[in-house]
């Protein structure tokens, strides 16, 4: 059931993390694909303020300029400063158009304006065909125009002049007069062929533009332009932020996947102790129950007066007086266990001869194992230095691994205790003749409540804490327990003890 309720925990939490997650993700990969747009449209904005001022300026330049007879008695356009501007010459008089240039006298009389529509004086106006864009400049009397064509190329010149100096060196910007381009109208397929005729500029690289400024009327066929002279800053900017996004994008990925299989784990974690704390209530009852059922069945003996011969009484008594004993050992298990999962547990420490330890460790399973065929031995080393441990902690924790040792020994039991000088501190060993234990269980051997799944686990009793608090009191007294065992020839528990100093004193858990 604690499996079962896991599976649909995490399941809604799957649907809870990553369904949000992915609609988080889209809006996200939208982002990266729309950026050059942002970028373009910010570039734009920041810009437009440049570009409305240079267009004042050239406006009022351009309205400044002078328009009369060259030198040559040419019809020239003079800008404030002195520099021509002008390429081109033309005339309208009598209804009749000449100009120095064909192609310009081919385009006026295709699309230039009724004379009577254009004020008095001079004038500065744009025509626009199929055979190009053109920006005149000319002096009206009546009906009767003369004029010049601005030259593109001396009008950018001018441009340059008029720019805005740049505000850091690594803006690298130019501003240019071009014509309005109109390939495809103001339609839907009008539109789709700009598009594409942009994407094919851009696909051939050179200078992009920044933001464009169309000019005012009369000159609405040309626009201001600011473009790059250097690195394309859209780029750049797009590629930078489109960087930062991935990277988030991917950061956001690893934590919510390195939370989830947390979250899993610590899920399947609590599922798997929950159950092990079920487990362990069950195993320590009917532990519990077998000791106390055969006191109640020796008291009821006694009480009944069934036992009348003195020797059995004395039997009865002394596995009254054993059974007491293992239900006290039991009880004083559990205890300890809790005692030092809530910090309560407190060591005296003092400075002690291993070897004593050890003796009073074996009297103590002796004791316990009066009627039991075992075969134990010993073998210390000379001059084992000194330790500063408590006595009845180490000794319980000692005393825990021989009795594993003797419990999981199968039949020819032989328990060996060694002690040997490592370090500067003892290590003790436990060896048995069991089965052993297997490779993927020994991780796992120091965990509460759990017991290796065999026949000898479930033929003796256990409440799986034994080596759970071995390993608890020799890590609070500084040292660890380590773990070598063969399937078939088995185990050796070893106990590190590292060396203290010379004091009496209490330390908690």
């Amino acid at each position: 059931m604690e499996l079962l309720s896991f599976r649909r925990t995490f399941a809604l939490l799957i649907l809870l993390v990553v369904v949000p997650s992915a609609a988080l993700s889209g809006f996200g990969v939208l982002a990266i694909i729309n950026e050059r747009a942002a970028v373009e449209k910010r570039l734009q904005a920041a810009w437009a303020e440049k570009l409305d001022s240079l267009e004042e300026k050239l406006e009022g330049e351009l309205k400044a300029s002078r328009l009369g007879p060259s030198p040559g008695e040419e019809l020239t356009l003079l800008a404030p400063d002195g520099s021509r501007l002008s390429d081109a010459t033309f005339t309208y008089l009598d209804d009749s158009i000449e100009s120095s240039d064909p192609r310009l006298k081919a385009a006026l009389k295709a699309v230039l304006p009724d004379p009577s529509s254009l004020p008095e004086g001079f004038v500065v106006f744009s025509v626009s065909n199929l055979q190009g864009s053109f920006m005149l400049a000319a002096m009206r009397r009546g009906t009767d125009l003369r004029g010049a064509r601005i030259s593109l190329s001396e009008l950018n010149a001018l441009v340059a002049r008029l720019a805005p100096r740049p505000t850091n060196k690594a803006e690298t910007v130019r501003y240019q007069v071009v014509p309005v381009k109109h390939e495809g109208g103001e339609g839907l397929v009008g539109k789709l062929v700009s598009g594409v005729v942009e994407a094919r500029e851009a696909a051939r690289g050179g200078p992009r533009s920044l933001a464009k400024r169309p000019l005012s009327a009369p000159l609405h066929d040309f626009q201001l332009v600011a473009m790059t002279s250097g690195e394309d800053p859209v780029a750049r900017a797009s590629a930078r932020n489109r960087a930062i996004y991935a990277v988030l994008l991917a950061l956001f990925y690893l934590t919510l996947a390195g939370g989830v299989v947390y979250t899993g784990r610590t899920l399947y974690r609590e599922a798997r102790l929950s159950r092990l704390k079920t487990d362990f209530v069950s195993l320590v009852s009917h532990e519990l129950r077998t000791p106390l059922t055969s006191i109640r069945m020796f008291i009821e003996t006694l009480s009944l007066g069934r036992v009348k011969d003195p020797e059995q009484s004395h039997q009865v008594l002394a596995m009254l007086s054993k059974e007491t004993e293992r239900l006290s050992q039991m009880i004083e298990r559990v205890l300890d266990w809790a005692r030092i999962e809530s910090g309560r547990k407190t060591y005296r420490r003092e400075r002690l001869n291993v070897e004593s330890v050890i003796e009073s460790t074996i009297s103590a399973f002796r004791a316990q194992r009066l009627n039991s065929s075992v075969q134990l031995s010993c073998e210390l080393d000379k001059a084992l230095p000194p330790v500063e441990v408590d006595r009845e902690a180490i000794a319980g924790a000692l005393l825990n691994l021989m009795q594993n040792a003797f419990k999981y020994s199968g039949e020819d039991k032989k328990i060996s205790i060694r002690a040997r000088t490592e370090g500067g501190g003892v290590a003790i060993d436990v060896l048995d003749n069991g089965p052993g234990i297997p490779v993927r269980e020994r991780k796992r051997i120091f965990e509460r409540f759990y017991r290796v799944e065999n026949l000898l686990t479930r033929q003796n009793e256990g409440s799986g804490l034994g080596l759970a608090i071995a390993k608890r009191i020799v890590e609070a007294h500084g040292g660890k327990i380590s773990l070598k065992s063969e399937v078939g020839t088995g185990s050796c528990f070893t106990i590190h003890l590292p060396p203290g100093p010379m004091r009496t004193t209490e330390v908690q858990a």
